[in-house]
């Protein structure tokens, strides 16, 4: 029999729906997940970006992760959640379709994207595809979800938020 896995071989996962896909973040870059919330549109945002929210007084821009990756808009909503995680020095919250679970895999489960070809979504979004149980998870790599320019865009979305007193 193999020897147990140690704590440290194994990897915490927020698992998502999205789009009838199962993906996956870190735990350690999730703040918190909650139910959606009103959105205060920002003008000249980019298209994925629904607006920002005020979550206990500090102002998050929120993205459409299914328009982010050019998948079709939800018509029902009613199960979406807002994933608030942290993107390099930026808190981001990331509509989903749903959160289904928290899991703990182990590190080996999880395997690297090179090689392997998605039609809809670049792969350099992606950190690697975990194996669990009978299904797959495809794994974000949350910093390569925006670009420098559209990390940028939301800072100057969440100032002009701040000046207008949506911060209040």
């Amino acid at each position: 029999m193999e020897k147990a896995l140690q704590k440290e071989d194994l990897i915490q996962i927020v698992i998502f729906d999205l789009a009838s896909e199962k993906y996956g973040v870190k735990i350690s870059d999730v703040y918190e997940i909650i139910r959606m919330l009103d959105i205060t549109r920002v003008p000249r945002a980019e298209d994925f970006v629904e607006g920002v929210i005020n979550l206990r007084g500090k102002i998050i821009p929120v993205i459409d992760l299914r328009k982010r990756f050019g998948f079709p808009v939800q018509t029902d909503k009613k199960q979406n959640r807002i994933i608030v995680v942290k993107v390099d020095d930026h808190t981001v919250g990331l509509i989903v379709d749903d959160v289904s679970e928290v899991l703990q895999v182990p590190a080996s489960s999880i395997e690297e994207v090179s090689g392997i070809v998605f039609s809809q979504i670049d792969t350099e979004f992606l950190s690697g595809i975990a194996k669990i149980e009978n299904k797959l998870v495809i794994m974000l790599n949350l910093s390569k979800v925006l670009s420098k320019k559209e990390k940028k865009s939301l800072k100057d979305a969440e100032s002009e938020m701040l000046m207008l007193g949506g911060g209040k």
